[in-house]
């Protein structure tokens, strides 16, 4: 919260890497709420139940908000590739209004593909046993726990899945292979650790993120591996949000001029907070 409002107030964090930085903060503050709100009762109350709709919410809007991020860490790539191999074109590439087009198509065509998976898994028939082996209502539990037909529901759960996960993937993968490779034609040391610095918190975070998505998603499904499968989804739902703020911190350096630690609290805490952050001008 504390990075959305500094991303808001200092005039100096006006550009598109922190713009799209403020809204990854935004999206991950719901990203873990939907999980860890429900979570937590259940372990202060020891309560465990949930209705079939509150499941569904859950769902819903976790899978809105992951396969939304899966898009905004996309952008926030291709933004360092723009800065960092085309920064002649940069300001005129990276505008304002291509920035808020890049947010709003990941947001919105998110929320719009989950609700038609939500749609049919609403329309399923759960007979028998009804406990989900998690700590929240993953989709793909929820689906086996139904006596009906889904065959259409798994059809489309793949067809998204591959949507949202691969072409953002893809995307990011080429963006880097091209910033390293621009990295390496640099021919000072002192550049090359500047056009890294730009991007490594970052890549440090699509690291972790994509890396327990495809261990828990990808991996064959058996009992052994299930409490595995567990462990690395609390890496991706809740360890991976709790600790991009202080990534992006910490790897934050010079981002405001130390002349500008007298105008106010707020520069102080905003040069404290992004300190080693990597200066996000284009080079």
């Amino acid at each position: 919260m504390l990075i959305i409002v500094l991303v808001m107030a200092d005039q100096h964090l006006h550009t598109p890497m922190y713009y799209f930085l403020g809204n990854l903060a935004c999206l991950e503050i719901c990203y873990t709420s939907i999980i860890l709100l429900r979570l937590l009762s259940s372990l202060l109350t020891g309560y465990r139940t949930m209705s079939v709709m509150g499941c569904i919410t859950q769902m819903y809007f976790f899978g809105s908000l992951a396969a939304a991020e899966c898009y905004l860490l996309a952008a926030m790539s291709y933004d360092r590739y723009l800065a960092i191999c085309k920064p002649l074109h940069y300001p005129t590439c990276m505008t304002g209004r291509f920035c808020l087009q890049l947010t709003a198509g990941s947001w919105i065509s998110a929320f719009l593909a989950i609700s038609i998976i939500v749609l049919f898994v609403s329309q399923l028939t759960f007979c028998g046993t009804n406990e989900i082996d998690h700590f929240f209502c993953e989709l793909t539990l929820v689906v086996k726990l139904s006596c009906s037909d889904t065959n259409v529901v798994e059809f489309l759960m793949f067809l998204f899945a591959s949507i949202f996960t691969l072409p953002p993937f893809l995307l990011t993968i080429i963006s880097y292979v091209l910033i390293i490779a621009t990295i390496l034609r640099i021919s000072s040391v002192t550049g090359k650790q500047k056009a890294f610095s730009t991007c490594s918190s970052h890549l440090i975070v699509v690291t972790v993120f994509y890396g327990t998505l495809m261990i828990v998603y990808v991996l064959p499904k058996n009992n052994k591996l299930r409490v595995l499968n567990k462990l690395f989804s609390v890496f991706y739902t809740i360890l991976t949000p709790m600790v991009n703020p202080l990534i992006y911190s910490l790897r934050n350096k010079d981002t405001l001029p130390m002349e500008e630690l007298g105008s106010g609290n707020l520069t102080i805490i905003s040069h404290i907070l992004f300190l080693g952050f990597g200066d996000f001008k284009e080079l």
